[in-house]
């Protein structure tokens, strides 16, 4: 029994609930066979990932959809050996080379070297070319950014690259240039009503339009997790009541915990608690920035309206830090650590001018 979410994901451009426009424009692209290197970009939830597989069966056909997992290894110049799990089927490869941390720039040479200089097994489908997916490109050194740029040069003839980010803000401008830009931003409430109705009307069930706008509110339109918190809704209860509850992700309620922790007291002792709390996070694969963000987000409910700039100006700070090291529990930390030195000042100061 597979989860909604896979189970109604759209297998073609013409099948898709929203951003049908964008779709059309994507089948045009393909219509010859061939398209450019393209650079897929947009929030986490909004649908990029289904239109990349859309886009692909366009191309090659059903044959896409015949996946299995690779685990190849790779020796990289200095002799260390670099293990690292595929997705491929006869046409494309998926890999996030982010997953090797700084030997990715080795895994990105390699794969597509290979994969470019392969041939296909069907010749009733046989393309000029092959597609390697790049997942999670925002997330990739600078080293291994340029090391694409010139390998997407060498093997034009041969190969194609989708590319695949949240944020092209991390993108080194030499590679957005060379690729065909395509946004895709998150669905309306609207839309995501609308998907969330027509899931459960498939499924049998009647879904009241208060609870699905409420489900929207809560996964902040990301599609993806509005439908997984929709099927949590139907375990949980059936019939649905216009007023249940919506149940949160642990991690969330832990993080929003976190978050009061930090506000309720600022001391050594409390800063020691929160690293471990940050800690449990990241090793259950929350990533880091996404760490930030939901921080800053509870914190800023907290706190007073003149301090919120000075809050938001030291996130962006660490933030950015964040993304420059490799250690994510040093900046998570640091940013705590300043966090609590700042509501404290500003907390003694109100105190202060409340005695006189």
């Amino acid at each position: 029994m597979s989860l909604w979410v896979d189970k109604y994901r759209p297998t073609s451009l013409g099948k898709l609930d929203y951003h049908k426009e964008q779709a059309s424009q994507l089948k045009s692209l393909v219509q010859d066979g061939d398209f450019p290197h393209l650079l897929v970009y947009g929030p986490s939830g909004a649908g990029k990932k289904t239109r990349i597989m859309c886009l692909l069966r366009e191309v090659y056909g059903p044959g896409v959809e015949k996946l299995r997992i690779e685990h190849q290894t790779i020796v990289a110049p200095s002799k260390k050996k670099i293990e690292i799990n595929t997705i491929a089927s006869n046409y494309h490869l998926e890999v996030n080379p982010s997953d090797v941390g700084n030997q990715d720039r080795v895994v990105i040479q390699e794969l597509i070297k290979t994969m470019a200089q392969s041939q296909q097994i069907q010749s009733s489908t046989q393309r000029e070319f092959k597609v390697v997916l790049l997942t999670e490109v925002d997330r990739l050194t600078k080293d291994a950014q340029h090391a694409l740029r010139r390998t997407m040069e060498k093997y034009m003839a041969t190969c194609r690259l989708i590319l695949y980010a949240n944020s092209t803000s991390k993108v080194i401008g030499p590679i957005r240039s060379r690729c065909l830009a395509i946004r895709v931003p998150l669905p309306s409430t609207e839309e995501v009503c609308h998907v969330l109705t027509s899931v459960c009307k498939k499924e049998g069930l009647v879904l009241p339009p208060e609870l699905a706008k409420r489900i929207c509110d809560k996964s902040g339109r990301n599609l993806r997790k509005a439908l997984l918190m929709c099927e949590a809704c139907r375990v949980q209860q059936y019939p649905f009541s216009p007023n249940q509850d919506v149940t949160e992700t642990d991690w969330e309620l832990f993080l929003r915990e976190t978050a009061n922790a930090i506000v309720t007291q600022q001391t050594p002792q409390r800063l020691f608690e929160v690293r471990g709390r940050l800690y449990e996070l990241l090793t259950h694969c929350i990533p880091a920035d996404v760490i930030m963000k939901g921080l800053v987000r509870e914190l800023l409910n907290n706190c007073d309206g003149h301090l919120k700039p000075e809050v938001a100006h030291m996130a962006a700070y660490y933030e950015h830090r964040l993304q420059l090291g490799n250690k994510a529990i040093y900046h998570l930390e640091a940013f705590v650590a300043k966090f609590m030195a700042v509501y404290k000042k500003f907390m003694e100061d109100g105190l202060d001018a409340m005695m006189f």
